[in-house]
């Protein structure tokens, strides 16, 4: 739902070009390379921004800002390469190796080998994604481990084993990340490196603590992702019809509790809730950038009545549609 990109998102990216990804880099003196960025190409038709660090000797941290529905990304494969990335906003998901999708929403974290996501899309269902990767070379940074982490015992080849193998690990949202994660964003941008040093370290310690059977998100094959990725379509492109989830369980050969739950899954919400918000998100734009009637942008974003459209407006709004173009129209006026 591109029209609910927070403003920050907008502001951030205004001066970066339509198809343009633009890449920050702040590696200390000597060390210009950066291995998340020094391998790593991608395409877009949206925009986007990334702010790289070389952290430790095999790891390198992005701070991550994209508009964009889709990126297409290819970097070196390593099955010794752990890739990690934290969805602060919006929600992201990738097509991995062996057809397994993987979808974050606010505060998700994936853990995956590069080789997992060498070749891929990385996929954001709702117009947007904020968040921070991490590169690490898991045998260079053993050769070149920071003290407090040899001497908590950290074994590097065992997280190795745990999150780089033929699959991807995804871990839901909870305080322990969030602790981990949010101190990075508040930190002014001349203490970031070194807060990342920190931060890195107290997320290896996480990591090597976690049982991902017992503490994982649900998974589904990427064909099963594609397919609701087509109903979305079908659904916001003939928003003036309304489809019930047996009839699109019909059409598309799919059982109703499957494409209930994965749709969540891809675009965070139940698939009635989010075709009231996007239904809502459309009306809203209407009522800013026309002068149609009430009555007929209920129609078109269906509604059988402007009774029935201005309730469901004020229940996502809580303003009714009288209402918000007036104030949109006293904004313009001021």
């Amino acid at each position: 739902m591109k029209q609910q990109e927070p403003t920050h998102v907008t502001q951030q990216l205004q001066d970066v070009p339509a198809g343009g990804l633009t890449i920050v880099r702040n590696s200390p003196s000597g060390q210009e390379y950066v291995l998340l960025t020094g391998q790593f190409s991608a395409k877009t038709v949206g925009k986007g921004k990334i702010e790289a660090y070389h952290v430790f000797p095999g790891v390198d941290a992005s701070y991550n800002l994209l508009s964009a529905a889709e990126i297409t990304v290819h970097h070196a494969a390593s099955s010794s390469v752990l890739e990690l990335f934290y969805c602060r906003n919006g929600r992201v998901g990738w097509n991995m190796r062996g057809g397994t999708a993987v979808y974050l929403g606010s505060g998700d974290l994936t853990a995956h080998s590069s080789a997992c996501c060498a070749d891929s899309a990385m996929m954001f269902p709702l117009g947007y994604a904020e968040g921070i990767s991490l590169s690490i070379d898991l045998p260079v940074l053993d050769a070149n481990c920071p003290e407090i982490l040899k001497e908590s015992g950290l074994d590097l080849p065992t997280i190795q084993s745990t999150f780089c193998g033929e699959k991807p690990v995804a871990i839901p949202a909870c305080p322990e990340l969030e602790g981990i994660f949010a101190p990075l964003y508040s930190a002014p941008s001349f203490r970031r490196r070194a807060y990342l040093q920190l931060k890195i370290q107290e997320l290896l310690l996480y990591l090597s603590d976690v049982e991902p059977e017992k503490h994982a998100l649900t998974q589904y094959g990427s064909q099963q992702t594609e397919l609701i990725k087509e109903i979305h379509r079908q659904l916001t492109e003939h928003l003036d019809q309304r489809f019930t989830i047996e009839a699109l369980s019909k059409q598309y050969l799919i059982n109703t509790s499957t494409l209930k739950e994965v749709f969540k899954t891809v675009y965070g919400l139940p698939i009635a809730t989010y075709m009231k918000e996007y239904r809502m998100a459309q009306a809203m734009k209407l009522l800013r950038e026309t002068r149609i009637p009430i009555s007929e942008i209920a129609d078109r974003v269906g509604y059988e009545t402007q009774g029935k459209f201005s309730k469901a407006f004020k229940d996502v709004t809580q303003i009714l549609p009288t209402e918000y173009r007036r104030t949109q129209d006293s904004n313009w006026n001021d």
